[in-house]
């Protein structure tokens, strides 16, 4: 392990070890205090956010880009703090705090007993949106993490999860797509992260006007198990309660070839998941290339793109 990895992983280490005892006031000024700080140095993420701001926002001022990429590293670094403190968060702090809409897309997709695969963007804070699932409608599910390295910060993310009530299949290795397969057939849920690719086969969508690629999982999940594929957005406002939608359900196409069926199912995920991104940009936390014009080609013998 090398120095920078082992300086990543101690932070985040003191991250969950001491920002959870801090008292609450003094951990919501903490974030916003680094946040500012991250945000007036304009590193390489800052930069990308506000140019993925532009995007989403393509008639904003320079001066409105700039307000949209403090107020979204505000956003951000909320998002770090609850996390870091979620573990100790009661059960009836976790449901008090996320008021979602549409939850009966989700709870009578799961009554149906074919399986549900809710879908969605890095907006506002997902991993509440899952702990909120698992302690108010007592739902297990499984989800997938990208391998990080050092791989013991890897650990730590998967142990932090699974102590929320998730199962966490690595995104590597090729397995994690047969075993969500075998749990939407047994009629269990499944939750995806699904606005980047981070493989060699994404699909193409029209994004904000330009070409992004997204993957493909979630559409041919509900394609191969007949589980119900939901969309869903997420946003803070000036509350301490996170909001929620659940979209109605994205339905399989009726006549197609199985790639064209994905193509149009994961078009109308990206369009669900642009509504939400176009109404709360700052809670949109895409501080990578995400389209296609962004991306930093690959070396000749792989596909095109940039890795985490």
């Amino acid at each position: 392990m090398s120095a920078q990895e082992r300086l990543t992983d101690a932070l985040y280490g003191l991250g969950w070890g001491t920002v959870k005892k801090l008292p609450e006031p003094v951990a919501v000024r903490l974030g916003r205090t680094i946040a500012d700080l991250a945000w007036k140095q304009r590193g390489k993420g800052v930069r990308r956010l506000e140019s993925n701001y532009a995007r989403v926002v393509p008639d904003a001022s320079p001066e409105r880009l700039s307000e949209l990429s403090r107020a979204g590293m505000r956003s951000y670094l909320r998002y770090w703090m609850e996390s870091f403190r979620l573990p100790a968060w009661s059960a009836e702090r976790v449901k008090d705090s996320f008021d979602v809409k549409g939850v009966h897309h989700l709870t009578d997709g799961l009554a149906a007993g074919n399986g549900v695969v809710l879908a969605l963007p890095h907006l506002a804070n997902w991993d509440l949106a899952g702990a909120w699932v698992t302690t108010e409608l007592k739902t297990p599910f499984t989800t997938v993490a990208e391998r990080l390295k050092p791989e013991t910060l890897y650990d730590r993310f998967v142990a932090y999860r699974e102590g929320l009530g998730m199962e966490v299949l690595p995104h590597s290795g090729g397995t994690a797509f047969g075993t969500l397969a075998r749990r939407l057939r047994d009629g269990g849920l499944v939750c995806l992260v699904s606005d980047r690719d981070l493989s060699a086969s994404g699909v193409e969508v029209d994004f904000f006007g330009a070409t992004a690629r997204m993957p493909a999982g979630p559409a041919l999940l509900a394609q191969q198990t007949g589980a119900l594929l939901l969309p869903v957005t997420l946003w803070y406002d000036d509350s301490p309660v996170m909001q929620g939608r659940i979209h109605p359900p994205i339905e399989v196409p009726e006549s197609g070839t199985r790639a064209e069926k994905t193509s149009v199912m994961t078009q109308a995920l990206a369009d669900a998941f642009a509504s939400g991104i176009a109404e709360h940009p700052e809670d949109w936390h895409m501080l990578q290339r995400l389209w296609v014009a962004d991306l930093e080609p690959r070396p000749a013998d792989g596909p095109s793109g940039e890795r985490p």
